[in-house]
């Protein structure tokens, strides 16, 4: 049984949440020795105190296509989990006359966020000055990976590539990120951030992809999600310990499934 703790909320994040969400995300895959070998020479809390610098603008890129949902202690208000998704730009608008989006350079720029698709997990806007200063502080933030076995993420983007190709899933609500503080895990806060998608996933008409670790696995099979392929690749020769897995996930929309 999971361990007692009070009820959790799924709410939309905002810049303000940087903080807590290093605080929260680091941890969950610090806890993965594979993970770990890119910051090896970094330690939790460095690592921490790094990226919380950095989230705030993070958080504010892609704004038309990134959607971003936490799940939050309703009693502590401490942020427990999080989820991002990336929503394909042909449905991450709603068609109205009165919106207009326009894309430079990887940066949003937005006249009015009401023709935003799921505008409850958008990142609500900040003005020109708080952007600069946001920029500003990310850019003190050390960061500096540790890139010997990048040679292992080759492999793991090929094959995510390949594997999105063989399915023609180049319209899909993607999962980016999924990560809940080791401390609140097996409370079922994982599975709600995923619901939360996959209901938009079915207003929209996408199927949905996932790369996953192997802690998440039983989130997604429990959910109905397919499992299309499984990536083993051994980083002993990194510093690692050993074999690891990356799962590639698929779920279908039930129409499409039985048509």
């Amino acid at each position: 049984m999971p361990p007692p703790g009070n009820a959790f909320a799924i709410m939309q994040v905002t810049v303000a949440d940087g903080p807590a969400l290093a605080t929260t995300n680091i941890p969950a895959f610090w806890a993965n020795p594979h993970w770990r070998l890119s910051w090896r020479h970094r330690t939790l809390e460095y690592h921490i105190s790094q990226i919380a610098l950095r989230y705030p603008r993070t958080l504010l890129r892609n704004r038309t296509t990134a959607r971003h949902q936490k799940g939050v202690d309703t009693v502590t208000g401490e942020v427990l989990g999080y989820a991002r998704w990336s929503i394909p730009a042909s449905h991450s608008t709603i068609t109205s006359p009165n919106t207009t989006t326009a894309v430079v350079d990887n940066t949003d720029e937005e006249q009015g966020d009401d023709g935003l698709a799921w505008p409850e997990a958008v990142i609500p806007a900040v003005s020109a000055e708080e952007a600069i200063e946001i920029s500003r502080v990310a850019d003190t933030a050390v960061w500096d990976p540790d890139d010997t076995s990048d040679a292992l993420m080759d492999r793991v983007r090929e094959t995510r590539d390949t594997t999105l190709a063989a399915l023609t899933l180049f319209n899909h609500l993607a999962l980016d990120y999924l990560a809940v503080h080791p401390a609140h895990q097996r409370r079922g806060i994982a599975t709600e951030l995923v619901r939360s998608g996959m209901r938009q996933a079915e207003k929209l008409g996408l199927d949905i992809f996932v790369q996953a670790m192997k802690p998440g696995v039983p989130v997604y099979q429990r959910l109905g999600f397919r499992l299309e392929r499984e990536l083993v690749q051994d980083d002993s020769q990194y510093g690692g310990p050993g074999l690891f897995t990356d799962y590639f996930f698929v779920y279908e929309q039930p129409v499409k499934a039985s048509s």
